[in-house]
């Protein structure tokens, strides 16, 4: 058993939030949305794109297909999950899914308009390379973390992210906007290139975790042959245990139906934002930025102040200004109500994220063997939630003919996930101050 509260595994671990929050920003929030729509907005067809001969709405397309990729995910965990604990390698998988997503990432130098399918499809494997990554590094925080450190070390985790993402957002930002510096005439090349840098950075830093942190011990007596090869038996197993916790049972639900808000304005916030206001590439990464640079600050004080009132309290706070976040964004005319905006989603938005994971943590079963399985049951659980909220707001898009509509719905995601915490905390009162 390794020693817990290592600063140095600590740092190391924080430092995987470091390596893939790049993509997460680059990717999924700033430079590529922007790219994406601009390259298949035209004059001829507006936002309606064809994809293997199909139409669709640009913005949904792509939603859709992170959705898919979500669905993908949930499909694979529990099985990549149940074959990590019982082998005890799930650094090795944390590996397999970094390389996928960086190299998916590099390869996204070559999207142009006509190469749109190679374009959506990477996006889409990209986002799974992401995704896998993040389920084995959450695994690994009740291993490295004793309970009473774990939101600090989960907020440290976040925090690096933040800071890491920006920096190379920054350096893609001086790209976009004066590439006339590096000699770039191709108006495309620079947001190519923040692609290609985006890749580089995750696997070039990824390479911290991987030599700092522990291997993992085979769990051969916990996990049976016939669970490796059938997964969702060992999700049905965390289930049947998660069963006899209240506490961590209601909590997934609340968590469930909220991350499918959050989730959804993660990841489609740069759309909307490019679509309804046409803010334009530099505008849109000036807004994200200040959602990262606030987000830093939030994860830090969240984790505080949840040590004076209790996370649960915390979480409902949050969430009640995530539905007026909601209500406000469907209201928003300009780009200075949305810089605003951006201001106190930032704030949020880290925190409810770096919370929700340490809480869940923080209630485990002590000293389980199973770690990385109870992890994908709550990663499960998360995109899960990205899947129906995702496609849910791809589809009222499609359907109303706009995106604002779409956000307007989202808010019933975060009121069922508000009443389910309040019944929680009512429910559990010695539990909450845990």
């Amino acid at each position: 058993m390794e020693q817990k509260n290592d600063k140095k595994v600590i740092r190391s671990w924080a430092f995987f939030d470091w390596a893939n929050s790049a993509y997460n920003l680059v990717i999924t929030s700033t430079i590529f949305p922007a790219y994406y729509t601009i390259i298949t907005t035209t004059a001829e067809h507006g936002d309606q794109v064809k994809f293997f001969g199909y139409t669709f709405t640009n913005t949904a397309l792509s939603n859709y297909a992170l959705s898919a990729a979500y669905l993908v995910m949930v499909i694979l965990m529990p099985l990549l999950s149940a074959t990590a604990d019982y082998r005890g390698n799930k650094k090795i998988f944390m590996k397999i899914f970094t390389y996928i997503g960086s190299f998916a990432c590099m390869g996204l130098f070559f999207f142009k308009l006509e190469s749109l399918e190679l374009g959506i499809i990477l996006f889409a494997i990209a986002a799974m390379g992401y995704i896998g990554g993040v389920l084995f590094n959450n695994s690994y925080l009740p291993e490295i973390a004793t309970k009473d450190q774990q939101d600090r070390v989960s907020a440290q985790g976040f925090a690096y992210g933040y800071v890491g993402s920006v920096i190379l957002q920054v350096i893609c930002f001086v790209f976009v906007l004066k590439p006339e510096l590096f000699g770039i005439t191709d108006g495309s090349l620079p947001a190519r290139l923040s692609f290609l840098l985006v890749g580089i950075w995750w696997v070039a830093f990824a390479q911290i975790p991987f030599r700092k942190l522990p291997a993992g011990s085979p769990n051969y007596t916990a996990i049976n042959k016939s669970l490796v090869h059938n997964g969702f038996g060992e999700l049905r197993k965390v289930w049947q245990q998660l069963k006899q916790m209240n506490f961590l049972k209601h909590y997934l639900i609340a968590f469930f139906f909220y991350s499918m808000g959050v989730q959804t304005v993660m990841l489609a916030a740069a759309g909307f934002g490019e679509k309804t206001l046409h803010l334009g590439t530099s505008k849109l990464i000036a807004v994200i930025l200040i959602m990262q640079l606030v987000a830093i600050w939030g994860a830090m004080w969240m984790s505080r102040f949840a040590k004076k009132i209790g996370n649960i309290n915390v979480l409902i706070l949050v969430v009640m200004v995530w539905v007026g976040a909601c209500v406000a964004a469907y209201y928003t005319t300009n780009e200075f109500e949305f810089y605003g905006l951006a201001a106190v989603v930032g704030l949020i938005m880290g925190g409810i994220q770096s919370l929700s994971r340490s809480t869940y943590s923080k209630f485990l079963p002590e000293n389980t063997p199973d770690t990385a399985s109870f992890f994908s049951f709550y990663d499960v659980t998360e995109k899960l939630a990205v899947v129906i909220g995702l496609f849910s707001f791809a589809y009222i898009e499609e359907q109303t003919g706009s995106i604002r509509n779409s956000v307007l719905a989202l808010v019933s995601f975060f009121v069922i996930g508000l009443i389910f915490l309040l019944l929680l905390k009512k429910a559990e009162p010695k539990l909450v101050k845990g």
